[in-house]
């Protein structure tokens, strides 16, 4: 960052001291020639990258001897500084930077640094930011311990530092930024409401709304620093190239089935199951139907009582099963009934020449019975304008899920 400073500095050295030899003598002041004259601290920036005197003529500065050896130095500076800022939350951030001035070759055994008790910052009042508001500023004086072992900065050094809190004004990204890209992302949902057989619109709307959002974000991260950790803007990114590339996926989807020829057979007309049919290959389908057939041969119970007058007697039930063999056709069909002497229920091999039909207990109960789902047929063109249908309503939903989601983060925490 780059800032202009004018500082002043006020110490007391004895040696200048001349009231005692000129009661009548006022101050002495002098420019550049007397500031070389006597002995002022050399003040250096410890995160400076480049600085230097401003002066048009000659180097301004100013310098005031009083007649009890204080001494007033002043000068204007340009400091161009380092301030290391964290760019998780970009652009939502909030950045805190610091000037720090300590003294070059004498520690604090020589020379202590102190602000001055009444304002010692003062910040101009017509100062503008064109990208970030100033929010607060203090002051702080510390020591600065050693740094090398020999040679310069070696002890303790008096520091003062002055830090101020910068945040980044957001008005410009979301009028060029969030807006636009909330509006490409909303355009890229234009394809929902095309045949799915327009191959060509939906294809030049999906990849141009895709590129236009690139470049968008391009326009926008080519001036910051290459960080290693996500931003929010990152995210931001992520999230909105996503529900573009999965409107792109959508018609990509809705077309491979709208050029299907075979109807799409669904168990139930339903969400679940239009998606599992449209998706699920027809060899799948048809094995899933020859389970459920077979499935529908069920076995039924009937209970009689050995004794229904005794009590304290227990039940026997036994499966009761009517079963039909082939013959050979010389031999008249002679159906027999067979009763297995288990108790337990047993499954029912089904073979080529043995036909088992369950026979209804005494009562007629069949509740043990599944009931028959009749599974139904859909074209490939019905199924296509179902999907883009439904995601009419998903897409938006979802897009605004994610934006509440979003928008809580950077502002609530």
């Amino acid at each position: 960052m780059k800032s202009y400073i004018l500082v002043q500095l006020g110490y007391k050295d004895v040696r200048l001291k001349y009231d005692t030899y000129s009661p009548k003598r006022g101050c002495i002041q002098g420019e550049e020639p007397l500031r070389n004259k006597i002995w002022v601290p050399h003040i250096t920036v410890r995160n400076e990258r480049e600085s230097s005197m401003m002066g048009l003529d000659g180097k301004d500065i100013f310098v005031q001897v009083m007649p009890d050896g204080e001494v007033n130095y002043s000068y204007r500076m340009t400091l161009t500084f380092y301030c290391w800022m964290d760019l998780k939350k970009f652009p939502f951030d909030y950045q805190i930077c610091r000037i720090t001035w300590i003294s070059w070759s004498y520690d604090t055994t020589n020379l202590l640094l102190k602000w001055s008790n009444e304002d010692p910052v003062q910040i101009a009042k017509n100062l503008h930011l064109t990208e970030f508001v100033l929010d607060s500023f203090w002051t702080e004086a510390s020591t600065v311990p050693a740094s090398f072992s020999t040679g310069g900065l070696v002890g303790n050094y008096s520091a003062l530092t002055f830090k101020f809190k910068l945040r980044r004004e957001i008005g410009y990204y979301i009028m060029d930024y969030f807006l636009p890209s909330m509006f490409l992302v909303a355009t890229s949902w234009v394809t929902f409401w095309l045949q799915a057989d327009a191959s060509a619109p939906r294809a030049v709307l999906g990849t141009s709304t895709m590129l236009s959002f690139i470049t968008l974000n391009g326009g926008l991260t080519k001036n910051l620093p290459k960080v290693s950790y996500i931003k929010a803007s990152e995210i931001w990114f992520l999230g909105c190239s996503t529900f573009i590339f999965c409107a792109m996926a959508e018609f990509a989807f809705v077309n491979v089935i709208w050029r299907r020829r075979k109807q799409v057979e669904v168990k139930k007309a339903s969400s679940k199951h239009i998606l599992i049919g449209a998706v699920t290959p027809s060899l799948a389908r048809r094995h899933v139907r020859r389970i459920e057939s077979f499935n529908s041969i069920y076995k039924t119970r009937s209970c009689t009582s050995l004794n229904e007058n005794d009590e304290n007697e227990k039940e026997n039930s036994q499966n009761n099963y009517l079963t039909v063999h082939s013959f050979p056709t010389s031999i008249q069909s002679i159906p027999t009934i067979k009763i297995p002497n288990s108790s337990q229920d047993e499954l029912i091999n089904i073979e080529d020449h043995v036909t088992t039909i369950p026979v209804p207990g005494k009562h007629g109960d069949k509740r043990n019975s599944p009931p028959h789902q009749a599974w139904t047929t859909m074209t490939p063109h019905e199924v296509a304008n179902w999907i883009d249908k439904k995601s009419r309503i998903a897409f938006p939903v979802a897009f605004i899920i994610f934006n509440l989601f979003y928008w809580s983060f950077v502002y609530a925490l």
